[in-house]
Protein backbone atom coordinates (compact mmCIF):
# COMPACT_ATOMS: atom_id res chain seq x y z
CA UNK A 1 0.00 0.00 0.00
CA UNK A 2 1.17 3.51 -0.58
CA UNK A 3 2.58 6.16 1.97
CA UNK A 4 0.88 9.78 1.81
CA UNK A 5 4.05 11.00 0.61
CA UNK A 6 3.41 8.54 -2.95
CA UNK A 7 0.07 9.73 -3.20
CA UNK A 8 1.63 13.38 -3.24
CA UNK A 9 3.84 12.79 -5.87
CA UNK A 10 1.02 12.18 -7.93
CA UNK A 11 -1.70 14.60 -6.82
CA UNK A 12 1.20 17.21 -6.18
CA UNK A 13 3.53 18.02 -3.43
CA UNK A 14 2.87 21.54 -3.31
CA UNK A 15 -0.58 22.40 -6.35
CA UNK A 16 -3.25 25.17 -5.95
CA UNK A 17 -4.66 23.35 -2.77
CA UNK A 18 -1.37 23.12 -1.01
CA UNK A 19 -0.51 26.93 -2.24
CA UNK A 20 -3.46 28.35 -0.53
CA UNK A 21 -3.47 26.72 2.97
CA UNK A 22 0.06 27.38 2.62
CA UNK A 23 -1.03 31.70 2.31
CA UNK A 24 -3.19 31.31 5.07
CA UNK A 25 -1.03 29.63 7.68
CA UNK A 26 1.24 32.51 6.68
CA UNK A 27 -0.56 35.22 7.70
CA UNK A 28 -0.97 33.49 11.37
CA UNK A 29 2.67 33.79 11.11
CA UNK A 30 3.01 37.56 10.35
CA UNK A 31 0.18 38.07 13.12
CA UNK A 32 2.64 36.48 15.75
CA UNK A 33 4.95 39.19 15.12
CA UNK A 34 3.71 42.16 17.59
CA UNK A 35 3.41 39.35 20.45
CA UNK A 36 7.15 38.35 20.48
CA UNK A 37 8.60 41.56 19.77
CA UNK A 38 5.94 43.81 20.85
CA UNK A 39 7.17 44.86 24.50
CA UNK A 40 10.14 47.58 21.83
CA UNK A 41 6.87 49.57 20.92
CA UNK A 42 4.53 48.87 23.96
CA UNK A 43 7.14 49.09 26.72
CA UNK A 44 8.88 52.00 24.86
CA UNK A 45 11.00 53.68 27.10
CA UNK A 46 11.15 57.56 26.21
CA UNK A 47 13.71 60.18 28.26
CA UNK A 48 11.76 61.24 31.51
CA UNK A 49 12.54 63.44 34.76
CA UNK A 50 10.68 64.08 37.58
CA UNK A 51 7.61 66.43 37.95
CA UNK A 52 8.51 69.51 40.31
CA UNK A 53 5.64 71.46 41.76
CA UNK A 54 5.84 74.63 40.36
CA UNK A 55 8.69 74.78 38.22
CA UNK A 56 6.32 74.95 35.10
CA UNK A 57 5.23 78.44 36.70
CA UNK A 58 8.65 79.42 37.38
CA UNK A 59 9.96 79.42 34.20
CA UNK A 60 7.05 81.09 32.89
CA UNK A 61 8.21 84.00 34.88
CA UNK A 62 12.08 83.47 34.12
CA UNK A 63 10.86 83.44 30.29
CA UNK A 64 12.74 80.07 30.69
CA UNK A 65 13.49 78.16 27.64
CA UNK A 66 13.02 74.24 28.05
CA UNK A 67 17.02 73.49 27.91
CA UNK A 68 17.23 76.59 30.47
CA UNK A 69 14.33 75.05 33.09
CA UNK A 70 16.01 71.64 32.44
CA UNK A 71 19.76 73.35 33.34
CA UNK A 72 18.56 75.11 35.91
CA UNK A 73 16.04 72.65 37.95
CA UNK A 74 16.98 69.07 36.97
CA UNK A 75 20.14 67.28 38.74
CA UNK A 76 22.56 66.03 36.52
CA UNK A 77 20.63 66.87 33.52
CA UNK A 78 22.80 65.66 30.41
CA UNK A 79 20.29 64.70 27.49
CA UNK A 80 19.48 61.05 26.30
CA UNK A 81 21.61 59.05 28.27
CA UNK A 82 21.61 61.16 31.28
CA UNK A 83 22.77 59.76 34.65
CA UNK A 84 20.04 57.69 37.03
CA UNK A 85 19.75 61.29 39.43
CA UNK A 86 18.22 63.39 36.38
CA UNK A 87 15.73 60.43 35.92
CA UNK A 88 14.38 59.56 39.20
CA UNK A 89 15.63 62.30 41.62
CA UNK A 90 14.87 65.95 41.79
CA UNK A 91 15.82 68.93 44.14
CA UNK A 92 14.49 68.67 47.28
CA UNK A 93 12.95 72.41 47.15
CA UNK A 94 10.01 74.40 46.85
CA UNK A 95 9.80 76.17 43.70
CA UNK A 96 6.89 77.81 44.79
CA UNK A 97 8.82 80.09 47.14
CA UNK A 98 9.56 83.47 46.25
CA UNK A 99 12.95 85.36 46.10
CA UNK A 100 14.02 82.40 43.80
CA UNK A 101 16.84 83.84 41.33
CA UNK A 102 15.80 83.42 37.81
CA UNK A 103 19.64 83.50 36.67
CA UNK A 104 20.87 80.72 39.95
CA UNK A 105 17.76 79.43 41.60
CA UNK A 106 19.40 77.17 43.21
CA UNK A 107 22.48 79.60 44.34
CA UNK A 108 19.85 81.57 45.45
CA UNK A 109 18.80 79.10 48.51
CA UNK A 110 21.74 77.16 48.76
CA UNK A 111 24.63 78.87 47.79
CA UNK A 112 26.09 75.86 45.79
CA UNK A 113 24.04 73.79 43.94
CA UNK A 114 25.74 70.31 44.99
CA UNK A 115 24.78 71.31 49.09
CA UNK A 116 20.67 70.63 47.74
CA UNK A 117 19.42 67.99 48.87
CA UNK A 118 17.67 65.31 46.68
CA UNK A 119 14.40 63.38 46.72
CA UNK A 120 13.03 60.94 45.01
CA UNK A 121 10.19 61.44 42.41
CA UNK A 122 7.05 61.55 44.77
CA UNK A 123 5.14 63.39 42.33
CA UNK A 124 5.45 61.31 39.03
CA UNK A 125 7.61 62.02 35.95
CA UNK A 126 7.31 64.02 33.06
CA UNK A 127 7.73 61.94 29.41
CA UNK A 128 9.03 63.38 26.27
CA UNK A 129 7.25 61.71 24.13
CA UNK A 130 3.85 62.45 22.10
CA UNK A 131 2.21 59.12 22.71
CA UNK A 132 2.03 56.55 25.59
CA UNK A 133 2.93 52.92 26.36
CA UNK A 134 3.18 50.47 29.36
CA UNK A 135 6.21 52.52 30.72
CA UNK A 136 4.44 56.33 30.69
CA UNK A 137 1.28 55.19 31.54
CA UNK A 138 2.68 52.68 34.69
CA UNK A 139 5.61 54.50 35.36
CA UNK A 140 7.70 51.41 35.02
CA UNK A 141 10.70 53.67 35.52
CA UNK A 142 13.61 54.00 38.34
CA UNK A 143 12.99 51.72 40.98
CA UNK A 144 10.00 49.91 38.99
CA UNK A 145 11.72 49.57 36.51
CA UNK A 146 12.32 45.73 36.57
CA UNK A 147 8.63 45.07 36.39
CA UNK A 148 9.16 45.94 32.32
CA UNK A 149 12.23 42.97 32.72
CA UNK A 150 8.82 40.97 34.21
CA UNK A 151 6.35 41.98 31.58
CA UNK A 152 8.47 40.23 28.65
CA UNK A 153 10.14 37.44 30.92
CA UNK A 154 5.98 36.38 31.69
CA UNK A 155 5.27 36.37 27.85
CA UNK A 156 8.61 34.39 27.58
CA UNK A 157 7.21 31.97 30.58
CA UNK A 158 4.05 31.62 28.60
CA UNK A 159 5.94 30.14 25.31
CA UNK A 160 8.02 27.72 27.55
CA UNK A 161 4.74 26.25 28.84
CA UNK A 162 2.30 26.96 26.09
CA UNK A 163 4.71 25.66 23.65
CA UNK A 164 5.17 21.79 25.74
CA UNK A 165 0.90 21.67 26.45
CA UNK A 166 -0.18 22.85 22.73
CA UNK A 167 2.37 20.47 21.53
CA UNK A 168 0.77 17.29 22.88
CA UNK A 169 -3.07 19.01 22.47
CA UNK A 170 -2.20 18.89 18.73
CA UNK A 171 -0.71 15.24 18.78
CA UNK A 172 -3.45 14.29 20.88
CA UNK A 173 -6.50 16.30 19.46
CA UNK A 174 -5.16 17.26 16.05
CA UNK A 175 -3.61 20.21 14.68
CA UNK A 176 -6.97 22.09 13.47
CA UNK A 177 -8.89 22.01 16.69
CA UNK A 178 -5.52 22.77 18.30
CA UNK A 179 -5.45 25.66 16.38
CA UNK A 180 -8.55 26.89 16.40
CA UNK A 181 -8.56 27.02 20.76
CA UNK A 182 -5.34 29.00 20.33
CA UNK A 183 -6.27 31.77 17.95
CA UNK A 184 -9.75 32.25 20.19
CA UNK A 185 -7.97 32.55 23.37
CA UNK A 186 -5.36 34.92 21.82
CA UNK A 187 -7.77 37.01 20.22
CA UNK A 188 -9.57 37.85 23.53
CA UNK A 189 -6.53 37.92 25.99
CA UNK A 190 -4.93 40.58 23.39
CA UNK A 191 -8.36 42.49 23.71
CA UNK A 192 -8.98 42.44 27.29
CA UNK A 193 -5.32 43.37 27.47
CA UNK A 194 -5.50 46.92 25.46
CA UNK A 195 -8.72 47.63 28.45
CA UNK A 196 -6.50 46.17 31.71
CA UNK A 197 -7.19 48.68 34.15
CA UNK A 198 -3.64 48.13 35.98
CA UNK A 199 -0.03 46.92 35.45
CA UNK A 200 -0.45 43.21 36.74
CA UNK A 201 -3.60 42.76 34.66
CA UNK A 202 -1.60 43.71 31.85
CA UNK A 203 0.87 41.29 32.85
CA UNK A 204 -2.01 38.04 33.01
CA UNK A 205 -3.22 39.07 29.96
CA UNK A 206 0.04 38.86 27.87
CA UNK A 207 1.00 35.63 29.71
CA UNK A 208 -2.39 34.50 28.95
CA UNK A 209 -1.21 35.44 24.72
CA UNK A 210 2.03 33.79 25.61
CA UNK A 211 0.72 30.67 26.48
CA UNK A 212 -0.74 29.79 23.36
CA UNK A 213 0.38 31.85 20.55
CA UNK A 214 4.25 30.42 19.97
CA UNK A 215 1.80 27.29 20.40
CA UNK A 216 -0.38 27.93 17.62
CA UNK A 217 2.37 29.63 15.29
CA UNK A 218 4.43 25.94 15.73
CA UNK A 219 1.31 24.43 15.16
CA UNK A 220 0.82 26.23 12.17
CA UNK A 221 4.54 25.60 10.91
CA UNK A 222 3.91 21.75 11.73
CA UNK A 223 0.69 22.00 9.90
CA UNK A 224 2.50 23.74 6.84
CA UNK A 225 4.91 20.59 6.19
CA UNK A 226 2.84 18.13 6.49
CA UNK A 227 0.67 19.59 4.03
CA UNK A 228 3.65 19.44 1.46
CA UNK A 229 5.79 16.76 -0.37
CA UNK A 230 9.16 16.47 1.16
CA UNK A 231 10.73 18.09 -1.73
CA UNK A 232 9.18 21.31 0.19
CA UNK A 233 9.10 20.95 3.20
CA UNK A 234 12.48 23.17 3.55
CA UNK A 235 11.44 25.56 1.28
CA UNK A 236 8.29 26.06 3.21
CA UNK A 237 9.62 26.28 6.40
CA UNK A 238 11.83 29.13 5.76
CA UNK A 239 9.20 31.07 3.84
CA UNK A 240 6.43 30.48 6.82
CA UNK A 241 9.29 32.59 9.21
CA UNK A 242 9.65 34.84 6.21
CA UNK A 243 6.05 35.86 7.06
CA UNK A 244 6.96 36.78 10.58
CA UNK A 245 9.85 39.12 8.71
CA UNK A 246 6.78 40.38 6.78
CA UNK A 247 4.76 41.10 10.09
CA UNK A 248 7.64 42.92 11.48
CA UNK A 249 7.21 45.56 8.55
CA UNK A 250 3.37 45.89 8.78
CA UNK A 251 4.27 46.33 12.87
CA UNK A 252 6.87 48.75 12.11
CA UNK A 253 4.18 50.65 10.14
CA UNK A 254 1.19 50.45 12.32
CA UNK A 255 3.44 51.36 15.74
CA UNK A 256 4.70 54.51 13.76
CA UNK A 257 0.72 55.36 12.76
CA UNK A 258 -0.60 54.53 16.54
CA UNK A 259 1.56 55.62 19.16
CA UNK A 260 -0.83 54.79 21.86
CA UNK A 261 -0.44 51.47 23.11
CA UNK A 262 -3.71 50.64 23.69
CA UNK A 263 -4.91 51.56 19.92
CA UNK A 264 -2.23 49.90 19.15
CA UNK A 265 -2.81 46.51 20.94
CA UNK A 266 -6.41 46.72 19.32
CA UNK A 267 -4.98 47.39 16.03
CA UNK A 268 -3.03 44.03 16.01
CA UNK A 269 -5.01 42.16 17.71
CA UNK A 270 -8.60 42.50 16.63
CA UNK A 271 -7.43 41.09 12.79
CA UNK A 272 -6.30 37.70 14.81
CA UNK A 273 -10.60 37.14 14.52
CA UNK A 274 -10.79 36.60 10.99
CA UNK A 275 -8.50 33.23 11.53
CA UNK A 276 -11.74 31.72 13.28
CA UNK A 277 -12.60 31.79 9.22
CA UNK A 278 -10.25 28.95 9.65
CA UNK A 279 -12.37 26.14 10.71
CA UNK A 280 -13.66 26.18 7.38
CA UNK A 281 -10.91 27.28 5.18
CA UNK A 282 -8.43 24.82 6.57
CA UNK A 283 -8.70 20.75 6.86
CA UNK A 284 -6.97 18.42 9.31
CA UNK A 285 -3.76 17.47 8.41
CA UNK A 286 -3.55 13.76 6.76
CA UNK A 287 -0.70 12.41 7.97
CA UNK A 288 -2.38 13.25 11.96
CA UNK A 289 -5.31 11.45 10.75
CA UNK A 290 -2.69 8.56 9.63
CA UNK A 291 -1.20 8.55 12.58
CA UNK A 292 -4.71 7.93 14.55
CA UNK A 293 -5.67 5.49 11.96
CA UNK A 294 -8.50 7.65 10.75
CA UNK A 295 -7.38 6.33 7.57
CA UNK A 296 -11.25 7.13 6.20
CA UNK A 297 -10.77 10.79 7.12
CA UNK A 298 -7.28 11.07 5.41
CA UNK A 299 -8.71 9.55 2.40
CA UNK A 300 -11.22 12.59 2.47
CA UNK A 301 -9.13 15.07 2.71
CA UNK A 302 -6.44 13.58 0.34
CA UNK A 303 -9.33 13.66 -2.22
CA UNK A 304 -9.77 17.18 -1.51
CA UNK A 305 -6.31 17.98 -2.46
CA UNK A 306 -6.54 16.20 -5.57
CA UNK A 307 -9.28 17.86 -6.51
CA UNK A 308 -7.94 21.62 -5.65
CA UNK A 309 -5.05 20.63 -7.60
CA UNK A 310 -6.84 19.48 -10.73
CA UNK A 311 -5.79 16.12 -10.44
CA UNK A 312 -7.24 12.60 -10.57
CA UNK A 313 -6.19 10.35 -7.63
CA UNK A 314 -5.47 6.80 -8.88
CA UNK A 315 -7.48 3.74 -8.40
CA UNK A 316 -4.57 1.74 -6.86
CA UNK A 317 -4.05 4.79 -4.06
CA UNK A 318 -7.34 4.34 -2.91
CA UNK A 319 -5.77 3.02 0.68
CA UNK A 320 -3.35 4.06 2.73
CA UNK A 321 -0.30 2.69 4.69
CA UNK A 322 1.15 4.09 7.65
CA UNK A 323 4.93 5.25 7.78
CA UNK A 324 4.87 3.18 11.32
CA UNK A 325 3.10 0.18 10.24
CA UNK A 326 5.81 -1.94 9.82
CA UNK A 327 8.01 -3.14 13.13
CA UNK A 328 7.80 -2.35 16.82
CA UNK A 329 7.12 1.44 17.37
CA UNK A 330 9.43 3.25 20.04
CA UNK A 331 8.78 5.38 22.61
CA UNK A 332 10.75 7.86 23.01
CA UNK A 333 12.43 9.14 26.84
CA UNK A 334 14.19 12.30 27.48
CA UNK A 335 16.91 9.54 28.86
CA UNK A 336 17.46 8.67 25.06
CA UNK A 337 18.58 12.56 25.08
CA UNK A 338 21.53 11.74 26.68
CA UNK A 339 22.01 8.44 26.89
CA UNK A 340 24.51 7.73 23.94
CA UNK A 341 27.94 10.47 23.69
CA UNK A 342 27.00 11.56 20.48
CA UNK A 343 23.81 12.08 21.00
CA UNK A 344 24.22 13.53 24.20
CA UNK A 345 26.75 16.13 22.45
CA UNK A 346 24.08 17.29 19.50
CA UNK A 347 21.52 18.11 22.60
CA UNK A 348 23.71 20.14 24.76
CA UNK A 349 25.03 21.97 20.87
CA UNK A 350 21.59 22.02 20.24
CA UNK A 351 20.48 23.43 23.31
CA UNK A 352 23.08 26.08 23.44
CA UNK A 353 22.40 27.62 20.29
CA UNK A 354 18.71 27.80 20.74
CA UNK A 355 19.58 29.56 23.79
CA UNK A 356 22.10 31.82 21.96
CA UNK A 357 19.68 32.65 19.19
CA UNK A 358 16.48 33.75 21.38
CA UNK A 359 18.99 35.74 23.44
CA UNK A 360 20.71 37.51 20.45
CA UNK A 361 17.36 38.16 18.54
CA UNK A 362 15.20 39.30 21.20
CA UNK A 363 18.26 41.25 22.72
CA UNK A 364 19.61 43.31 19.72
CA UNK A 365 15.85 44.72 19.51
CA UNK A 366 15.09 45.34 22.68
CA UNK A 367 18.32 47.03 22.87
CA UNK A 368 16.97 49.36 19.62
CA UNK A 369 14.38 50.51 21.89
CA UNK A 370 16.93 51.78 23.96
CA UNK A 371 19.06 53.21 21.76
CA UNK A 372 19.02 57.01 21.12
CA UNK A 373 18.22 56.81 17.32
CA UNK A 374 14.56 56.72 15.56
CA UNK A 375 13.24 53.67 17.26
CA UNK A 376 10.71 53.36 14.11
CA UNK A 377 13.78 53.27 11.32
CA UNK A 378 16.28 51.40 13.05
CA UNK A 379 13.71 48.92 13.34
CA UNK A 380 12.51 49.40 10.19
CA UNK A 381 15.78 48.83 8.38
CA UNK A 382 17.01 45.77 10.93
CA UNK A 383 13.82 44.22 9.44
CA UNK A 384 14.41 44.68 6.02
CA UNK A 385 17.79 42.56 6.72
CA UNK A 386 16.23 39.28 7.36
CA UNK A 387 15.08 38.84 3.84
CA UNK A 388 18.34 38.55 2.71
CA UNK A 389 19.30 35.97 5.09
CA UNK A 390 16.57 33.99 4.18
CA UNK A 391 17.47 34.16 0.83
CA UNK A 392 21.35 32.99 1.81
CA UNK A 393 20.34 30.72 3.65
CA UNK A 394 17.97 29.32 0.60
CA UNK A 395 21.22 29.20 -1.61
CA UNK A 396 23.80 27.51 0.34
CA UNK A 397 22.37 25.08 2.46
CA UNK A 398 22.19 22.61 -0.31
CA UNK A 399 25.32 23.39 -1.97
CA UNK A 400 27.73 24.79 0.76
CA UNK A 401 26.40 22.27 3.78
CA UNK A 402 24.60 23.35 7.03
CA UNK A 403 27.84 23.59 9.22
CA UNK A 404 29.84 26.66 7.28
CA UNK A 405 27.42 29.14 7.06
CA UNK A 406 26.10 28.45 10.50
CA UNK A 407 29.21 29.16 12.32
CA UNK A 408 30.07 31.81 9.72
CA UNK A 409 26.56 33.60 10.65
CA UNK A 410 27.65 33.36 14.56
CA UNK A 411 30.77 34.99 14.07
CA UNK A 412 29.44 37.34 11.59
CA UNK A 413 26.65 38.71 14.60
CA UNK A 414 29.27 38.65 17.46
CA UNK A 415 31.47 40.92 15.23
CA UNK A 416 28.48 43.22 14.73
CA UNK A 417 27.93 43.17 18.26
CA UNK A 418 31.47 44.53 18.96
CA UNK A 419 31.61 47.23 16.56
CA UNK A 420 28.11 48.10 17.43
CA UNK A 421 29.13 48.61 21.14
CA UNK A 422 32.71 49.92 20.26
CA UNK A 423 31.92 52.71 17.71
CA UNK A 424 31.44 55.89 19.06
CA UNK A 425 27.69 57.47 18.61
CA UNK A 426 29.20 60.36 16.33
CA UNK A 427 29.50 57.87 13.30
CA UNK A 428 26.00 56.46 13.45
CA UNK A 429 25.80 55.00 9.91
CA UNK A 430 28.95 52.66 11.11
CA UNK A 431 26.87 51.16 13.85
CA UNK A 432 23.16 51.48 11.88
CA UNK A 433 24.95 49.11 9.34
CA UNK A 434 26.34 46.92 12.33
CA UNK A 435 23.45 46.62 14.10
CA UNK A 436 22.14 45.28 10.71
CA UNK A 437 24.58 42.93 9.65
CA UNK A 438 24.18 41.43 13.63
CA UNK A 439 20.40 41.04 12.94
CA UNK A 440 21.09 39.41 9.61
CA UNK A 441 23.62 36.73 11.13
CA UNK A 442 21.10 36.13 14.18
CA UNK A 443 18.42 35.47 11.77
CA UNK A 444 20.43 32.98 10.07
CA UNK A 445 21.31 31.31 13.14
CA UNK A 446 17.77 31.11 14.22
CA UNK A 447 16.69 29.63 10.84
CA UNK A 448 19.77 26.76 10.28
CA UNK A 449 18.91 25.69 14.01
CA UNK A 450 15.47 25.19 13.04
CA UNK A 451 16.62 22.67 10.10
CA UNK A 452 19.57 21.30 11.36
CA UNK A 453 17.66 20.00 15.00
CA UNK A 454 15.68 17.69 13.21
CA UNK A 455 17.64 16.34 10.88
CA UNK A 456 20.46 14.96 14.13
CA UNK A 457 17.67 12.65 15.93
CA UNK A 458 16.33 9.78 14.63
CA UNK A 459 12.59 9.54 13.68
CA UNK A 460 10.92 8.04 16.85
CA UNK A 461 13.45 10.79 18.86
CA UNK A 462 12.98 13.73 16.20
CA UNK A 463 10.14 15.31 17.70
CA UNK A 464 10.93 15.48 21.54
CA UNK A 465 14.72 16.09 20.52
CA UNK A 466 13.06 19.56 19.13
CA UNK A 467 11.05 20.03 21.28
CA UNK A 468 13.76 20.15 24.54
CA UNK A 469 16.44 21.72 22.71
CA UNK A 470 13.76 24.42 21.63
CA UNK A 471 12.63 25.12 25.08
CA UNK A 472 15.99 26.85 25.78
CA UNK A 473 14.85 29.80 23.25
CA UNK A 474 12.21 30.21 26.01
CA UNK A 475 14.11 30.25 28.74
CA UNK A 476 16.71 32.34 26.85
CA UNK A 477 13.89 34.96 26.29
CA UNK A 478 13.16 35.04 29.94
CA UNK A 479 16.43 36.42 31.04
CA UNK A 480 17.23 38.67 27.80
CA UNK A 481 15.09 41.70 29.82
CA UNK A 482 17.43 41.82 32.81
CA UNK A 483 20.53 40.84 30.44
CA UNK A 484 19.75 44.19 27.95
CA UNK A 485 17.78 47.14 30.67
CA UNK A 486 19.76 45.93 34.06
CA UNK A 487 23.44 45.32 32.15
CA UNK A 488 22.80 48.37 30.43
CA UNK A 489 22.29 50.81 33.37
CA UNK A 490 26.26 49.94 34.03
CA UNK A 491 26.99 50.82 30.36
CA UNK A 492 24.67 50.82 27.91
CA UNK A 493 26.27 48.82 25.58
CA UNK A 494 27.86 45.85 27.98
CA UNK A 495 24.60 44.02 26.77
CA UNK A 496 26.29 44.08 23.19
CA UNK A 497 29.42 43.24 24.38
CA UNK A 498 27.83 39.99 26.37
CA UNK A 499 25.96 38.83 22.88
CA UNK A 500 29.42 39.23 21.15
CA UNK A 501 30.71 36.64 23.83
CA UNK A 502 28.15 34.45 23.29
CA UNK A 503 27.74 34.69 19.59
CA UNK A 504 31.72 33.05 19.24
CA UNK A 505 31.08 30.34 21.92
CA UNK A 506 28.05 29.20 19.59
CA UNK A 507 30.08 29.71 16.02
CA UNK A 508 32.89 27.46 17.74
CA UNK A 509 30.39 24.99 18.89
CA UNK A 510 28.73 24.40 15.36
CA UNK A 511 31.23 23.24 14.13
CA UNK A 512 31.63 20.16 16.59
CA UNK A 513 28.31 19.04 14.75
CA UNK A 514 28.42 16.48 11.62
CA UNK A 515 27.17 17.78 8.52
CA UNK A 516 23.61 16.91 7.20
CA UNK A 517 24.05 18.36 3.69
CA UNK A 518 23.00 15.41 1.16
CA UNK A 519 22.47 12.95 4.28
CA UNK A 520 18.96 10.72 4.80
CA UNK A 521 17.31 11.40 8.00
CA UNK A 522 18.47 8.54 10.68
CA UNK A 523 15.76 6.07 11.41
CA UNK A 524 17.54 4.69 14.66
CA UNK A 525 19.85 5.59 17.57
CA UNK A 526 22.60 3.55 16.00
CA UNK A 527 22.16 5.68 12.60
CA UNK A 528 21.82 8.99 14.65
CA UNK A 529 25.56 7.81 17.02
CA UNK A 530 27.09 6.96 13.31
CA UNK A 531 26.57 10.37 11.61
CA UNK A 532 30.39 11.44 12.34
CA UNK A 533 31.57 8.29 11.74
CA UNK A 534 29.86 8.03 8.48
CA UNK A 535 31.34 11.11 7.47
CA UNK A 536 35.20 10.24 8.69
CA UNK A 537 34.72 6.82 6.57
CA UNK A 538 33.66 8.69 3.53
CA UNK A 539 36.50 10.73 3.65
CA UNK A 540 38.77 7.81 4.11
CA UNK A 541 37.26 6.09 1.13
CA UNK A 542 37.69 8.87 -0.50
CA UNK A 543 41.03 9.24 -0.23
CA UNK A 544 41.75 5.57 -0.91
CA UNK A 545 39.70 5.89 -4.31
CA UNK A 546 42.09 9.04 -5.29
CA UNK A 547 45.13 7.01 -4.22
CA UNK A 548 44.37 4.33 -6.70
CA UNK A 549 43.15 6.68 -9.47
CA UNK A 550 46.85 8.37 -9.19
CA UNK A 551 49.34 6.98 -11.60
CA UNK A 552 52.11 5.31 -9.97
Amino acid sequence: MPTLDDILEEIGEFGRFQKQTFFVLCLLSAAFTPIYVGVVFFGFTPEHRCFSPGVAELSRRCGWSLAEQLNHTVPEWGGHGAAFGSRCRRYDVDWNATGLSCTDPLGSLAGNRSSVPLSPCQDGWLYDYPGTSLVTEFNLVCEDSWKLDLFQSCVNAGFFIGSMVIGYMADRFGRKLCLLITVLINSVSGVLMAFAPSYTWAVVFRLVQGLVSKGGWLTGYVLTAEFVGLSFRRTVGVIYQLAFTVGLLIFTAVAYVLQHWRWLQLAVTLPNFFFLLYYWCLSESPRWLITQKQNDKAMEVIKRIAKGNKKKLPLSFQHLKSEDDDGEKLKPSFLDLVRTPQIRKHTCILMYSWFTSSVLYQGLIMHMGIASGNIYLDFLYSALVEFPAAFILLLTVDRIGRRYPWAVANVLTGGACLVTALVPDTLYWLKMTAACLGRMGITMCYEMVCLVNPELYPTFLRNLGVLACSSMCDLGGIITPFIVYRFAELWHELPLVVFAVIAFIGGGLVLLLPETKGKALPETLEDAENMQKRRKENMIYLQVLTSKATPK
